[in-house]
């Protein structure tokens, strides 16, 4: 029997973060190129994996995009892709579920849970089925050997540890 499969439209689709920056405020950014997929008709026995291309880091400043490409951080020409791949996915309420996957950056692979809010079905105008997920986590950068960091004058530190993790995507039914 095949299972119903799903692929994320990216041109609606985001996936983007939050990092404090100086302590005092929060820097966002984006990875502008990335695909996924749910392999099931019921999300929670669902496989779903997602597929990141860590070059594609847009924090709307050149020369932090850089550094954030460079060894330092993602170091992409040696780790091109982030992935995530579900290990359980458990409803917490109507809408409201727990997505438990392992996420691998820079070659480091740590389990991670995901709140994830199902929006619904719907068609598009051109027929197409979709789905909606809004996807909302946190982790410690440092977890993936994201450990670069400079110390400020007045005490601190100029990256926060903490990236929060906010997905907006719709799934197409293929």
């Amino acid at each position: 029997m095949e299972t119903t499969k799903w692929a994320i439209d990216p041109t609606h689709s985001e996936i983007t973060f939050k990092v404090k920056h100086l302590m005092i405020s929060n820097v966002k950014g984006e990875f502008k190129t990335f695909q996924g997929t749910i392999d099931g008709e019921d999300f929670t026995k669902a496989t779903i994996s997602a597929n990141i291309d860590a070059s594609s880091i847009s924090t709307n400043n050149d020369d932090r995009d850089t550094h954030l490409k460079s060894p330092d951080f993602f170091e992409v020409e040696k780790y091109p892709e982030i992935t995530f791949v579900s290990k359980s996915i458990k409803k917490v309420d109507d809408d409201e579920y727990q997505l438990v996957g392992d996420l691998t950056i820079k070659g480091t692979t740590k389990e991670i849970t995901l709140d994830t809010e199902f929006g619904g079905y719907m068609k598009d105008p051109y027929g197409n089925e979709k789905a909606g997920f809004s996807i909302n986590g946190k982790l410690n950068r440092k977890d993936f050997g994201l450990n670069w960091n400079a110390a400020l004058e007045a005490g601190g530190v100029m990256v926060g540890n903490e990236i929060k993790i906010n997905a907006e995507v719709q799934f197409v039914k293929q």
